[in-house]
């Protein structure tokens, strides 16, 4: 189950997210079009390695684009916008690594001088040693055979890297209301969850949910439509399954339903997202 690197003309032939407790979650984006994807937030902490085309994200301080061969840092706890271009071969890859909590405490314990990272940055120091680091943590994310622990020490290397050139992200604090909600829903998202047994998993009764939801200036609905239709984006970009089955995965009962909703949400079909060499009518300015 190692994640392969894709032949530069060609997608992974079995695309997929990689997922392994307490280490990581690991996988490659693939698209042929330019795409913008508004007010995606960043639930964890990320590394993103961009093996062609460029990524720009933007953020509500500022904004930055990512050539080939760079590496973006990405706190959790940020909203932001991400276009993705292709190369002029009409390709563009980046590879992830979203790490676990566990293991951004442990490097902060040990590493307290490390300035933390607020927005996205370049990791800039030693690019080719930082993209071999992304590689092998991602491979490690997905290698049954490899043991937990030496899976555990290649992700932790990729926060070495970060901290030798910009800095380390932040410990997690006590969670909002919200950030449990979206805990918890996301463990399940094919779930037809309703607000009194998400109250009951939060231990208060649902009026009090939905009320310090509101203090968070979000809802119920709000944060389940939007976890949903962001999966289903990771795994229109990430993976080989049908956009059928991404439907059902992550909760609706109907693709038209999903495509709809999709739309809505994301200002294109689902079917925009594996569209191969074609360019987009968006405005990218």
């Amino acid at each position: 189950m190692t994640i392969a690197r894709p032949a530069d003309d060609a997608s992974d032939p079995d695309p997929r997210i990689l997922h392994r407790a307490r280490i990581g979650t690991a996988g490659t984006v693939l698209q042929h079009q330019a795409l913008v994807f508004k007010r995606l937030f960043f639930d964890r902490p990320m590394v993103i390695f961009i093996a062609r085309g460029e990524k720009t994200v933007r953020w509500a301080q500022g904004e930055q684009t990512f050539d080939a061969g760079s590496a973006v840092a990405v706190p959790a706890g940020l909203a932001v916008d991400v276009i993705n271009r292709p190369d002029p071969e009409g390709i563009f890859r980046s590879q992830f690594v979203v790490i676990d909590e566990a293991l951004v405490r442990d490097h902060a314990a040990l590493h307290r001088g490390q300035p933390v990272l607020r927005t996205p940055a370049a990791i800039v120091h030693a690019a080719g040693a930082m993209e071999r680091a992304i590689e092998a943590a991602a491979s490690a994310v997905g290698d049954p055979d490899l043991p937990d622990s030496i899976a555990r020490h290649r992700v932790a290397e990729v926060l070495l890297w970060i901290g030798l050139a910009c800095g380390r992200f932040d410990e997690p604090g006590r969670p909002t209301v919200t950030a449990r909600v979206r805990r918890l829903v996301g463990a399940d998202l094919g779930r037809d969850w309703s607000a009194g047994a998400i109250a009951a998993h939060l231990a208060m009764s649902e009026p009090t949910m939905r009320r310090k939801l509101a203090a968070e200036a979000t809802s119920l609905s709000a944060i389940i439509g939007d976890m949903r239709l962001s999966q289903a984006l990771s795994l229109l970009q990430s993976t080989g399954q049908s956009v059928t089955q991404i439907a059902g995965d992550v909760g609706y009962k109907t693709p038209s339903h999903f495509a709809a909703r999709f739309q809505q949400r994301f200002g294109f079909a689902p079917t925009a997202v594996r569209q191969h060499k074609r360019e987009t009518a968006r405005e990218l300015a």
